[in-house]
């Protein structure tokens, strides 16, 4: 018991030196807009996470940015310029339609047409050739069935 208790003496400190970012904001609608930009931005470092949620160094400069822009009265649409003109259209979680990225938006309908064409011409592939052995045995002469008959019985003697 003695132990877990010093072992939290010693761990609990620890986090009063987890660093909170804290803005003020003039208004809440300005707060939601902060909330919204480092939200809808991609940290350029991790990837992954959006400004809001990344630790990096970078994505903390990034935010003091967003936040200064705001303070300025900068809109949406030139905070967003601003960081893809710094940092390219990466930044963006939702990036725009346009001649580059058309691969990107229309790319996996475009795989799911093919795939569905593929999907059509081998099902119909296998559909005449079950027709065809069909017609095989419905177009037989009477010798030849008889014959046919006759290796069938005799393959069932054998086993």
């Amino acid at each position: 018991m003695r132990f877990i208790l010093t072992l939290i003496l010693f761990v609990l400190p620890i986090s009063a030196f987890a660093a909170i970012d804290t803005y003020e904001f003039k208004d809440e609608a300005t707060r939601e807009r902060f909330k919204e930009l480092t939200f809808e931005l991609r940290c350029p470092k991790c990837q992954n996470q959006n400004l809001q949620d990344s630790n990096s160094p970078i994505a903390e400069d990034l935010r003091n940015e967003v936040y200064k822009m705001l303070q300025d009265e900068s809109s949406n649409d030139e905070i967003m310029d601003f960081m893809v003109a710094r940092y390219g259209e990466f930044v963006l979680y939702k990036p725009p339609v346009n001649e580059t990225t058309y691969i990107l938006w229309y790319g996996p309908f475009g795989l799911a047409f093919i795939g569905l064409i593929v999907l059509l011409v081998v099902s119909r592939k296998r559909k005449r050739n079950d027709v065809s052995e069909v017609d095989l045995e419905t177009h037989l002469s009477n010798d030849e069935t008889a014959r046919l008959d006759d290796i069938l019985k005799k393959g069932e003697r054998n086993d």
